[in-house]
């Protein structure tokens, strides 16, 4: 297991790929502190790992308010003793409109969750990181490719792109890595909601919708969130040891880096 005896938090436990990381860290060992506002997800993952002989502990928790983001740390070290590990996965959409026709207020709604949320999670953890750590943030394919209709969402990533840079060059002498897995298409709750809506406005089978997304990248199929978390839970453990600074792009090959 690769996440034996690490305690991991992740931020943004919602229905998709926040509960993938949340049950797969706690597969590969690691006892894991789950945060969202909504804490029904929360439950019935605290409930499966439970289930599994491992160990999870939820916490409500809104990544724009600091206490709350405080709440969070003081309970992972209440419960476990320290904090191993950070996955910084809240993030919300502004909507699918272009960038200045999209309303300022989602526009920052969007940055003070996805980049201040993060920040604020980090320096909440930091501190408990007394035996180094790894923090992994979760970025988007739409800063690498951009596609209409994400741009609101897509500044918001690129925001915490530079970030994790900046924060793996800060934090590497206290033994903090820092780095970041840029996901495309995610097969879960998100990608089937968008799959029955284009559907519906083109008026084509769903199928349909997903071949033509699949087809763009050379493993013909759109990754699913439960392979995509895989990729983040290696950036965590000490097999990615000597790796900071670094993005990992996840996507089935659809962008390809120079």
């Amino acid at each position: 297991m690769i996440l034996a005896d690490e305690v991991v938090v992740i931020s943004g436990v919602g229905p998709g790929l926040g509960a993938k990381l949340a049950l797969r860290a706690a597969r590969e060992g690691a006892r894991v502190v789950l945060a969202a506002r909504s804490t029904n997800v929360m439950s019935e993952v605290e409930q499966e790992v439970a289930a599994a002989g491992g160990e999870a502990v939820g916490v409500a928790c809104d990544v724009r308010r600091p206490d709350e983001v405080a709440a969070v740390a003081r309970t992972a070290v209440d419960r476990f003793g320290k904090v191993t590990g950070l996955v910084n996965s809240a993030y919300s959409h502004p909507g699918f409109t272009d960038l200045l026709d999209t309303p300022d207020k989602q526009l920052r709604r969007s940055m003070d969750i996805i980049l201040h949320g993060a920040l604020e999670m980090t320096r909440a953890v930091v501190p408990h990181m007394t035996g180094g750590g790894s923090i992994v943030n979760v970025g988007t394919m739409s800063t690498r490719k951009p596609r209409r209709g994400e741009g609101g969402y897509a500044v918001a990533k690129a925001a915490m792109a530079c970030a994790t840079q900046y924060l793996a060059l800060e934090l590497g002498d206290r033994g903090i890595r820092v780095n970041q897995a840029v996901l495309g298409w995610l097969d879960g709750p998100g990608v089937r909601f968008y799959l029955t809506m284009t559907a519906n406005q083109r008026g084509i089978s769903e199928q349909e919708v997903y071949d033509e997304i699949a087809a763009r990248n050379p493993l013909g199929h759109i990754p699913a969130d439960d392979a995509c978390a895989g990729a983040v839970l290696f950036l965590l453990s000490n097999l990615a040891r000597e790796v900071t600074g670094a993005v990992l792009d996840v996507n089935g090959g659809e962008y390809m880096p120079a």
